[in-house]
């Protein structure tokens, strides 16, 4: 494959993962800041399928993932060629192992969009590298709720209860077989790093101990 012929890039990836309200955006821009890190978000706010996708979700969520998937493949080439240490808000694994199935399994996917979905999802997972470190970020549905109300989005009222959760199960799934690298998982629930310093700091003596080892 394309990816075991390639040396890897000596800039440091990690990513920040985990569900709708976990706290990726927010985290990804502390540790940032903190370690002078590029950024890298997930393209909210000039994804024009998003408002549709949430009022439509049937209608929408093939547009939804292929959007996705173009931009974190975008996103992932810009990391290897680039020769700054870079933090990514969300990664390639989860709009494929997560989200696509979900739709389809909640049937509001079909058959045929998924499997065309997965098969470009497939060759492109070829290309690509994996992060250096994922950060996980672990949160019960009531959490999330409370974050997403707190940051009022608009186009998020409308999520449904059923779908944060099952979008959890299958985090926790994907996660519990991660291999690609290095794994940090922090218990939001637990851990307030938005508000709290001495959380944020003890996040950061983590991930400080993760990459002790990769250099």
């Amino acid at each position: 494959m394309a990816k075991n012929l390639e040396e890897k890039s000596s800039n440091l990836h990690v990513a920040v993962s985990g569900n709708i309200g976990s706290g990726k955006t927010t985290l990804t821009g502390l540790l940032g800041k903190h370690y002078g890190w590029e950024t890298h978000y997930e393209d909210v706010d000039g994804n024009p399928y998003i408002n549709d996708f949430y009022s439509e979700m049937q209608r929408w969520s093939f547009n939804m993932q292929i959007y996705y998937l173009n931009n974190r493949f975008n996103q992932i080439m810009e990391v290897r060629e680039g020769k700054k240490n870079v933090i990514q808000d969300r990664t390639i694994y989860e709009d494929a192992y997560i989200f696509a199935p979900n739709l389809h399994s909640m049937g509001l996917m079909t058959t045929r969009d998924f499997e065309t979905y997965f098969s470009l999802f497939n060759l492109i997972d070829n290309f690509v590298q994996p992060p250096d470190l994922l950060i996980y970020l672990r949160a019960s549905v009531p959490r999330l709720v409370s974050q997403i109300q707190n940051r009022g989005r608009e186009y998020e009222e409308a999520i449904r209860l059923d779908y944060l959760k099952r979008l959890n199960e299958r985090y926790e799934a994907w996660i519990s077989t991660y291999d690609k690298g290095k794994l940090l998982i922090i218990d939001v629930d637990n851990n307030n790093f938005i508000d709290n310093q001495e959380d944020l700091g003890e996040i950061i003596r983590k991930i400080d101990a993760e990459l002790h080892g990769l250099f």
